[in-house]
């Protein structure tokens, strides 16, 4: 779903109150407790996480599951194993309904690639 949101906070205004916020809003805290330099903003209508115009991450609530935007989730070591239950791309991991997210690695891929990035190291696409 596209939201026409100009910042982060009507972003989550405009959201449904429904499963998908809750997850989004879980996600969103896992990054933003990890990583309290970066800022959020709006681009390409979803959620975007970075610091100095370098996004590392991305955040949209679709239809069906919550979309969170990774550059490329191969670079991530571990990330298969991290992952598993998710339903992912090259660089797009979809949380579903079903998916009980503190059951899984998912806190452990962000910090991962929060290590990354402070690093220097590569995860864009």
């Amino acid at each position: 779903m596209q939201y026409d949101a100009k910042d982060a906070g009507q972003y989550l205004e405009m959201l449904e109150d429904d499963w998908r916020k809750e997850k989004l809003l879980a996600i969103r805290q896992m990054i933003l407790s990890y990583a309290p330099e970066f800022g959020e903003s709006i681009r390409y209508k979803m959620l975007n996480f970075g610091k100095d115009e370098h996004y590392i991450f991305a955040l949209n609530a679709q239809k069906h599951y919550v979309s969170l935007y990774v550059g490329t989730i191969e670079k991530i070591e571990n990330a298969e194993a991290l992952l598993t239950g998710y339903n992912y791309g090259k660089g797009c991991i979809r949380i579903k309904k079903t998916i009980n997210m503190e059951e899984t690695g998912l806190r452990d891929f962000i910090h991962k690639t929060i290590d990354m990035w402070r690093a220097g190291e590569d995860t864009d696409c």
